[in-house]
């Protein structure tokens, strides 16, 4: 899997970040394959599953709508965009906190897989814990 550019991994982050605050949930799923995965710790709680993963368009759609209808006013606050071998994350400010997203891409440059991580610290680790 070949890496993934400084700017494709840009303009996957700031289209992906873009539809989010637009709410345009047909412009976010454009980002994945129709049979992706996607995990969170939010769908055990949201959508009932227990092992945290959802499969397809229809069925995250249903998960995010969900959301949508719970935090209307949901907003993304992009901090910064990291390029892999064959994926991206993408480190932004979302209403819990921070958030680390994770898309393992396809070699169209769609996500088959999506795995989200939550800050667990509610007002984040500072420099000086690391220094």
């Amino acid at each position: 899997m070949p890496l993934v550019t400084q700017d494709a991994a840009l303009a996957f982050a700031q289209d992906w970040n873009d539809a989010w605050n637009r709410h345009d949930l047909n412009a976010v799923l454009d980002h994945f394959t129709r049979d992706f995965e996607f995990c969170s710790p939010y769908i055990i709680e949201l959508a009932g599953e227990a092992n945290g993963c959802l499969r397809g368009h229809e069925a995250v759609r249903l998960y995010w709508e969900t959301g949508l209808t719970r935090i209307p006013n949901l907003h993304f606050k992009l901090i910064d965009v990291l390029a892999g071998v064959g994926s991206l994350t993408i480190y932004y400010a979302g209403h819990r906190g921070m958030v680390a997203e994770t898309f393992h891409l396809d070699g169209n440059g769609k996500a088959f897989k999506a795995v989200a991580c939550y800050s667990v610290s509610p007002i984040g680790i500072s420099r000086e814990h690391h220094e």
